[in-house]
């Protein structure tokens, strides 16, 4: 089975669908470089850009599991648009993120962890429940045709920056 379509009725058609032809924010045009407040990548080339999936292949409010960049990503559909982040649960360790429940929480998209629960920002990967963890964002763009490209994630955010500055003696 397609893990696209796990959620989906067997025979149902993903063009059935209530939710009708899903947004995409204004930052997210074709050939755009981001979705939502993904960063902009300078000096990217197109091998830096994977391509994963088409966009029709998504369903609202539910996530897939990608290989993009030798990384597990999760990548989630809104009504705000198309968000990508790292799979793998940082509190558990397993990759699971893309199986959790999408909704909104405090105004932002978050997805919830369907094993303890906590709660990621979709734009940033903040936990909404511990200020100290966050997830990486991974940044995607459309071409042309529909397919969805996830390019390079973040190089650091201040708590990995912090980590990595620790020396061992």
């Amino acid at each position: 089975m397609k893990p696209s379509t796990h959620r989906r009725a067997k025979g149902a058609d993903h063009q059935s669908i209530p939710y009708g032809t899903p947004r995409l924010p204004e930052p997210f045009q074709l050939g755009s470089a981001t979705a939502g407040d993904a960063p902009v990548q300078d000096g990217a080339t197109d091998a830096d850009w994977q391509p994963v999936c088409r966009l029709e292949d998504l369903i609202p409010d539910a996530g897939v599991a990608v290989r993009a960049h030798g990384a597990q990503v999760a990548v989630f559909l809104t009504d705000a648009g198309p968000f990508a982040l790292d799979h793998v649960d940082p509190f558990c360790g397993a990759a699971v993120l893309a199986r959790g429940i999408v909704g909104e929480l405090q105004g932002h998209p978050v997805v919830a962890s369907p094993m303890y629960k906590q709660h990621f920002r979709l734009d940033t990967g903040q936990c909404l429940e511990d200020e100290r963890v966050r997830v990486r964002r991974w940044p995607l763009r459309m071409d042309a045709d529909g397919v969805l490209r996830v390019g390079r994630p973040e190089t650091t955010h201040p708590l990995e920056a912090d980590h990595a500055s620790e020396t061992t003696a």
